[in-house]
């Protein structure tokens, strides 16, 4: 019987399935770990103990590591071995995550966050391209359609994990659960994956410290604002140095020969509102998400897991809308598709800020997350098309990666400024306190997420790709966006995610 593939055979075999199974369940852990811990907030708040801030730190602890190093572990993997970096991303991952669900406090929690970001971030990005090498190109859309499939559905079931976890046994199993994946996939990496390497791929080591110190400087001092004062010497100081750092990676960006991230790029009028759009899409959503979480179970008086479950119309959403929402972008184009998705957002959120009060009803609360449910898949669906169609395909690597990034960075933002904005005008003592702080920081989210939307009608009919590219565009937009990878990112951006 003949084993090879015919144009028709779609199947995949050997290296291939491996590839995917191991790329799959790493990035199905990465992806859960951006939710999973929202629904276990108000149990380690009373395990634990500590601040509003440092609820914050522990969801922020791991976005920002993941968004500040993610471009510099790829360029980890192309430079010192992909299989390699990718086996040390997860034994860090792993080990940080068992370091997590040991935590004495919440410092050391904070701490272990960190570095279970910093494994992300190597590992993540090299999952798909160890898994795009891995697979023949007549094969890459079914198997990436997979991998996508597959963050999705951890971003969609993450608050429900997490709080069936976190009410059935303990808060500590959320990070528990990775341990015995990780070690499962470690020896499966070694034995399994191909090692491949980017010859001449250079490392940005001063744009990575430029970027990792002013986005902790300025996220630094949006959390501790309220508690220190606006005024303050630490607040002042965060938010002055981190805008001079950031401010110093764009000069960087600019001049130097090889930047982690081309600042050329932006000038592009496509690349930039659909990064811009994307970041202020992470901003609302996932700071709305942190305080939501909390309020099905401090005010509401849902357990874990009923609020895990309540948040599925909202993250869940996007497994049943997003394939409607591709074939409507293939037909009328993406610029609609996202404006329109960010606007169903935006509303969503607006929503939620009118009929919230400490004791609103789920049936009330329903329409509101069915209607963001569908505004995430609606922007989800189109949006890596859209971004991957604006640069050449030389580019195309770090245009993903830099989205990625950006995400991140929002997520990490929204939950910093809506929280800031929730202390400012509430707090835990009560479920009216809790109601009054999180209305007025529900309208901050909505309002970033409807300037996205006023930003994504800016977008470019056709987007105006680099010379060079403009053969590869005419293709149509699923040859335009190739390589592969990019599409496959679409669920991971809710990888609020981050």
């Amino acid at each position: 019987m003949n084993t090879q593939a015919t144009g028709s055979d779609t199947r995949l075999r050997g290296p291939a399935v491996w590839a995917l199974v191991i790329t799959g369940v790493a990035s199905f852990m990465a992806a859960l770990d951006n939710l999973v811990v929202t629904t276990a907030l108000p149990a380690i708040r009373e395990d634990l103990g500590g601040k509003l801030e440092d609820l914050e730190w522990t969801v922020n602890a791991y976005t920002l590591t993941f968004a500040v190093l993610l471009l510099f572990g790829s360029a980890l993997g192309d430079r010192f071995g992909r299989r390699k970096l990718f086996i040390a991303g997860l034994t860090v991952f792993t080990g940080a995550s068992a370091a997590a669900a040991l935590s004495p406090g919440i410092d050391a929690l904070i701490a272990a966050r960190a570095v279970q970001g910093v494994g992300a971030a190597i590992m993540m990005p090299l999952t798909l391209t160890l898994l795009t090498a891995a697979v023949p190109a007549a094969r890459r859309g079914m198997a990436l359609g997979v991998y996508g499939a597959v963050t999705g559905l951890a971003v969609a079931s993450g608050p429900l994990i997490g709080g069936s976890l976190t009410e059935h046994i303990s808060w500590q199993w959320i990070f528990w659960l990775n341990v015995p994946i990780g070690l499962a996939l470690i020896p499966l990496a070694r034995l399994r994956l191909a090692e491949s390497t980017a010859p001449g791929s250079r490392l940005d080591i001063p744009g990575t410290l430029l970027i990792s110190g002013g986005l902790f400087g300025i996220v630094y001092a949006l959390v501790n604002a309220n508690a220190k004062g606006w005024t303050s010497a630490p607040v002042l100081t965060g938010l002055i140095v981190g805008a001079a750092l950031v401010g110093g990676f764009i000069h960087h960006g600019f001049n130097n020969a090889n930047p982690m991230l081309p600042m050329r790029l932006f000038r592009n009028r496509g690349f930039f509102g659909i990064n811009l759009a994307s970041l202020l899409m992470f901003l609302g959503m996932f700071g709305s998400i942190f305080l939501l979480s909390q309020f099905l179970q401090g005010v509401a008086g849902y357990s874990p897991t009923e609020a895990g479950l309540r948040m599925l119309p909202w993250t869940g959403m996007p497994m049943i809308v997003a394939p409607i929402a591709g074939i409507l972008s293939d037909r009328i184009g993406g610029r609609p598709v996202v404006a329109t998705g960010l606007a169903f957002q935006a509303v969503g959120l607006g929503w939620f800020a009118t009929i919230l009060s400490a004791d609103v009803s789920y049936a009330a609360q329903l329409p509101a997350l069915i209607l963001s449910g569908i505004g995430m898949a609606l922007y989800f669906a189109p949006a890596a098309n859209v971004l991957m169609s604006t640069v050449a395909p030389a580019d195309q690597g770090k245009a993903s990666g830099t989205n990625n990034a950006l995400r991140e960075v929002g997520g990490a933002l929204g939950v910093a400024v809506l929280a800031s904005v929730f202390s400012a005008q509430g707090g835990y003592e009560s479920p009216q306190a809790f109601t009054d702080g999180t209305v007025p920081a529900l309208w901050i989210g909505a309002a970033a997420v409807a300037l996205a939307a006023g930003l994504a009608l800016l977008l470019p009919r056709r987007p105006k790709v680099e010379k060079g590219a403009e053969k590869e565009a005419e293709k149509g937009p699923e040859r335009a966006a190739a390589p592969a990878p990019a599409a496959a990112e679409v669920p991971d951006e809710v990888g609020v995610g981050g």
